[in-house]
C-alpha cells in the first residue's frame, strides 16, 4: 500500500482517525484494514490498532501493513480488552473525526464520507448506522440470519435498517473528537455495551446521535459455536450489568432472554418432578412443566421454518441451533449480570 500524496480538493475536509480494537483476529484483520485505507473519502487520514497480546500472528501482520504504509500505526494494549483499546487507539491520534471499526466489520467504500457528510449536516456527536451481518459457512449464514430477524437481537433498526433520524444507539460510531473527549472517552469498567452506554452520556449531556441507514457495515460472524456462546454470554452478562446500573434505561425487551431462560428451566425441573412423581405411584400433574420446553422448541422450529428457509438445509439446521444459543447465553448472562456476578464470570467470558 503506497502512501498517497496530499490533494488539494481536500484541503476544505477534516481529517480521519480509524480506531480499532485487535486481539486475535489473523482470520479478519488484513481485509477490515483494507476497507479503510479504500475509502473514497477525500480527506487526510490515519489508521490506529490497538493491538492486544494475540497469539494467532494478528501483530506480526499489523506489523507487514505497518511498513507497508505509514499511515496504518498501532499501539499496545496490554489488557487485550475492547474499551480500553478504543480508548489508547483514541488518545494516539489526534484528528477531529473519530470513526470506531470492529476487526469483524469491513467498510463500504462510501462510508466515511457519507458518515463527514451527515456530522456535518446533522451537528450530531455521533453518527452511525446499520450492521449488516454476512457469513461465509452454514454456521455464519446462520448467525446472520439470526441477527437480521425479530427473533434474534430484536429487530432493531441496528440491525435491520429504518428512517434516518435521533436514535438511542448506533452501530460502531463516528465522533466529533471534542464531544467524544468531553463525555469521557469509552468506560473501560464495561466490557460490552460500552457503545450503548457511552452514547446514553453523550444524550444526557444534550448531544445528538444520529441512526442513517445509508451507512451499512459488512459484519463477519462467529465461526464457531463455542465462540458464538462465549460472545453471547458475554453480552448478555454485560447488558445485565448495564440494566443493574441504569434501570430507567432499559426497555421489556431486553428482558425477554432471562425470563425464557428461567421459565424453561423451571419448566424442566418440574417435569422432572413429574416423572417422580409418576415413578412413585402419584399423580404426575408435574409434567405439565415439560410444556414450557417444548413451547420453546416448537418456537425455534417455526422460528427456522419462516427465517432460514430458502438459505439451504445446512444453514436451516445450524439455525436451530444457534437461535436457543444465542437465546440462553444472552439470558444466562444477563442474569448473572444483574445479580452483580459480572466480574466473578468475567475471565471465562473474555473481552
Amino acid at each position: 500500500m503506497a502512501e498517497h500524496a496530499v490533494n488539494p480538493a481536500r484541503a476544505g475536509l477534516p481529517a480521519v482517525s480509524y480506531v480499532m480494537p485487535v486481539l486475535n483476529e489473523a482470520d479478519h484483520i488484513e481485509a477490515a484494514v483494507a476497507s479503510l485505507v479504500g475509502q473514497d473519502y477525500e480527506g487526510p487520514f490515519d489508521v490506529m490498532l490497538a493491538l492486544g497480546p494475540s497469539t494467532d500472528g494478528t501483530s506480526e501482520l499489523v506489523e507487514r501493513m505497518s511498513a507497508a504504509d505509514p499511515r496504518i500505526r498501532s499501539a499496545v494494549n496490554e489488557l487485550g480488552t475492547t474499551p480500553e483499546g478504543l480508548n489508547i487507539a483514541i488518545r494516539a491520534t489526534s484528528n477531529p473525526i473519530v470513526v470506531r471499526v470492529d476487526a469483524h466489520s469491513v467498510l463500504p467504500p462510501d462510508y466515511t464520507r457519507i458518515a463527514v457528510e451527515t456530522l456535518q449536516r446533522t451537528g450530531a456527536a455521533n453518527v452511525g448506522g446499520v450492521m449488516d451481518a454476512r457469513g461465509h459457512t452454514p454456521f455464519e449464514q446462520a448467525v446472520a440470519i439470526a441477527y437480521g430477524s425479530p427473533v434474534g437481537l430484536g429487530g432493531t433498526r441496528l440491525h435491520l435498517g429504518g428512517e434516518e433520524g435521533p436514535a438511542e444507539t448506533v452501530y460502531l460510531g463516528v465522533f466529533q473528537r471534542d464531544r467524544l473527549e468531553a463525555a469521557g472517552l469509552f468506560d473501560e469498567d464495561i466490557r460490552r455495551g460500552q457503545d450503548w452506554e457511552l452514547n446514553r452520556r453523550l444524550r444526557k449531556a444534550g448531544d445528538v446521535v444520529w441512526f442513517n441507514p445509508a451507512l451499512r457495515v459488512v459484519y463477519r460472524p462467529r465461526s464457531s459455536y463455542r465462540r458464538l456462546a462465549r460472545q453471547f454470554l458475554s453480552t448478555g452478562l454485560w447488558r445485565g450489568e448495564l440494566a443493574r446500573r441504569e434501570p430507567s434505561a432499559n426497555g421489556l425487551r431486553y428482558f425477554v432472554p432471562p425470563v425464557m431462560v428461567i421459565g424453561v428451566a423451571l419448566g424442566i425441573l418440574l417435569g422432572i418432578a413429574g416423572i417422580v412423581q409418576a415413578a412413585m405411584g402419584a399423580v404426575p400433574w408435574a409434567l405439565i412443566g415439560f410444556v414450557a420446553p417444548a413451547v420453546y422448541v416448537l418456537f425455534d422450529v417455526a422460528a427456522t421454518v419462516v427465517f432460514a428457509r430458502g438459505h439451504g438445509l445446512r444453514t436451516a439446521l445450524w439455525f436451530l441451533l444457534v437461535l436457543p444459543c444465542i437465546h440462553f447465553c444472552w439470558g444466562v448472562g444477563f442474569f448473572f449480570g444483574i445479580a452483580k456476578l459480572t466480574r466473578n464470570i468475567q475471565a471465562y467470558t473474555g473481552r
